[in-house]
Parts: C-alpha cells; sequence; structure tokens
C-alpha cells in the first residue's frame, strides 16, 4: 500500500504562512526603506551606529555573498530528502527574504524544491 504524501497540518500550514509572510515583510522593509534610501545610506555611512545600520550592514553583507538563497536552497533539499517542518521555516525565512533582496535564482529554485517536496511520501517512522 502507498503511503499517504507528506502535508503539514492546518495549524503548521498557518504557522508557516505566518513565516513567510514575516519574512516577505521584512525583507520589503530592509530593500524598499533601509538599503535603497540614499539618506539612510549616508547617515549610516558617516556616524550611524544604530540598529536599523547594523541590520542594514546585516542584510547587505548576507546577500552580496547569495547567503539567503543558499540557506534557502540547502534547506529545501534537505526538505526534499526528509520532509519536516523545520526545514520548510528555514527554506520560507530565507527564500523570502532572498527573493526581495536580490537573491532571486536561488531562492526561487528554493521556492521550487519546497513545493515539488509536497509530492513526497510521508518519512517511515524508524
Amino acid at each position: 500500500m502507498a503511503r499517504p504524501l507528506y502535508r503539514p497540518t492546518p495549524r503548521q500550514a498557518a504557522c508557516l504562512t505566518a513565516i513567510a509572510l514575516a519574512a516577505l515583510s521584512y525583507g520589503f522593509y530592509l530593500r524598499y526603506q533601509v538599503i535603497e534610501q540614499s539618506a539612510v545610506g549616508i547617515t549610516c555611512e558617516g556616524s550611524g551606529m544604530n540598529w536599523l545600520c547594523a541590520n542594514r550592514r546585516t542584510a547587505i553583507a548576507l546577500f552580496t555573498p547569495q547567503a539567503f538563497g543558499i540557506v534557502a536552497l540547502g534547506a529545501a533539499l534537505l526538505n526534499l530528502l526528509r520532509p519536516s517542518v523545520v526545514f520548510w521555516a528555514i527554506a520560507l525565512l530565507a527564500g523570502g527574504a532572498g527573493i526581495v533582496l536580490y537573491n532571486t535564482a536561488l531562492s526561487a529554485l528554493a521556492m521550487a524544491l519546497l513545493i515539488l517536496s509536497l509530492a513526497r511520501p510521508v518519512p517511515e517512522a524508524s
């Protein structure tokens, strides 16, 4: 008899939806209100030692080497091999932020792998 396909429960799906929306919202905020604003960039380059400048520097340091996309792709591949809500959450966080923060190719591939992982059977209990 075939094993059923892996599906998050409704509660898990609601939490994953909230995680994805939070990642996208924070990514949009960082990109359009912090990174692309020239006034914020000038302030942070001058003497900006507040949390906004720290977030800006961290985001730039992470999206330059494609870190968001690599983390999302790694979590999505692990989720494809062994479905887990934790891997879903990590891939959604990194992929959602990566799609908005200039890591589109790897993050979109990770999202496609997440969709593909819904076709996997439920893991066997060991």
